[in-house]
């Protein structure tokens, strides 16, 4: 099966120095962009991380610091990887987790102003976790009949994630074959950061999900206690979590 498309979407992957989402950086980059019209681009970039790339990780996708040395740096790419996914729908293996927080945090250190307006995103982990729980090389196998070789290469990922989809959609006629419809089943909570720190109550109010505040409406801690909003933006928080607090921060002030 196809995907019916009404943009393009972009699958993608990325291999990383770690996962810590504020601090770590992209190694490599695979993007493989789906048409309406059926046509299909594909790039990958290898990245110079500008940080060292610890032994553990490099045992996990086998780049080195050596192999990237002479790589662009996200900055120098950050323009071409922008226009390749402006005008696109997201998706990828755990990508709402994981891998679409960190590339925001990459664009936004670049000065690449990304959000996810205009765009949704498909989890294809999860669907895959809520029809059969498994990992990615078991998916691959499950659905396609395929074994994944060069696993934690990100081409490599990113094109099982692409064949996964479609058997998905040909093995579970209850999904819809709809980009929105698809975002909305691989949604887990609904999020008003890419981190997960700020989300939405039963109300569709921003609320804190972590420390003293947890749980506790966003406007109502910035009104009561300003100098938390100050604590956060000087703090090793998420750059997109700092930006969707600031603008909640300046909505409050514009209704005054």
């Amino acid at each position: 099966m196809e995907l019916k498309l009404n943009k393009p979407i972009c699958f993608f992957d990325l291999e990383t120095t770690g996962i810590d989402i504020g601090k770590d950086r992209i190694v490599e980059i695979s993007i493989f962009k789906v048409f309406p019209n059926g046509n299909k681009e594909s790039k990958t970039w290898l990245v110079n991380p500008t940080i060292p790339i610890p032994p553990q990780t490099t045992a996990v996708h086998g780049i080195t610091d050596e192999k990237v040395a002479n790589e662009p740096t996200f900055a120098e790419l950050a323009s071409h990887i922008h226009n390749m996914i402006k005008d696109s729908d997201l998706g990828g293996f755990n990508s709402d987790r994981f891998d679409i927080p960190l590339l925001a945090e990459e664009l936004l250190r670049a000065g690449v102003d990304f959000d996810m307006k205009n765009k949704v995103s498909v989890d294809v982990q999860t669907i895959f976790h809520k029809m059969e729980e498994r990992t990615l090389s078991a998916a691959l196998k499950f659905y396609c009949g395929k074994s994944l070789d060069n696993a934690h290469s990100a081409e490599a990922d990113t094109m099982a994630t692409y064949e996964i989809l479609k058997a998905q959609l040909d093995r579970y006629p209850e999904l819809e074959n709809d980009m929105k419809a698809l975002s909305e089943f691989t949604t887990r909570k609904k999020i008003a950061d890419f981190a997960g720190m700020i989300a939405f109550d039963k109300d569709d109010e921003e609320i804190f999900t972590f420390g003293k505040h947890k749980g506790a409406k966003v406007e109502k801690v910035l009104e009561s206690e300003p100098g938390y909003f100050s604590w956060i933006q000087n703090a090793d928080f998420p750059l997109y979590t700092k930006k969707v607090l600031t603008a909640i921060k300046l909505r409050k002030l514009n209704t005054k």
